[in-house]
């Protein structure tokens, strides 16, 4: 239960607080946009099963693999996709953090 309450607290609450501290200006703008990057959760339709509480995603999806981690963390060199960049790495960090809590 703590580990759910935490995941989603990560996905959901704390790119609100990342908006506020680094993007004050246009907050609303970056929260919706760091919101948007869990998007990258479509990859899951790929996978059988669709969801198992037991898998660890990073390393495992294909939007989740460390080639695109890599591609992730490129995008940060790029003014244009900063935001989007911090979201997917942040995302993966979230979903790594439940990797190590599973073990």
């Amino acid at each position: 239960m703590l580990q759910t309450i935490t995941h989603y607290s990560l996905h959901l609450l704390f790119p609100a607080a990342i908006a506020w501290v680094f993007f004050r200006a246009n907050w609303k703008k970056a929260y919706l946009i760091l919101l948007a990057t869990m998007l990258v959760d479509i990859d899951h339709l790929f996978a059988d099963p669709m969801f198992d509480p037991d898998r660890c995603s990073v390393g495992f999806h294909f939007l989740h693999s460390y080639i695109a981690i890599m591609c992730y963390t490129l995008l940060l060199f790029f003014k244009k996709f900063r935001v989007v960049a911090i979201g997917l790495l942040f995302h993966m960090a979230t979903d790594l953090i439940d990797c190590f809590w599973m073990r």
